[in-house]
């Protein structure tokens, strides 16, 4: 039995598969979670802030 290397089979199957998954996402769910995440950071952000200065004012 001749075994050949053959990765034809493995890529179709990779590549069919994350075709497959990137069909089922949406353009407008994507860009739902881009700003949403911003708005996350940013908050999260300024609240950080808020309390160092709250710690700083309060520990004087």
């Amino acid at each position: 039995m001749e075994y050949t290397n053959d990765n034809t089979t493995i890529i179709g199957t990779v590549s069919g598969t994350i075709l497959s998954i990137l069909a089922t996402f949406d353009i407008q769910d994507i860009i739902k979670t881009i700003i949403l995440a911003a708005i996350g950071a940013t908050v999260s952000f300024l609240v950080t802030k808020g309390l160092k200065w709250i710690w700083g004012r309060w520990r004087e």
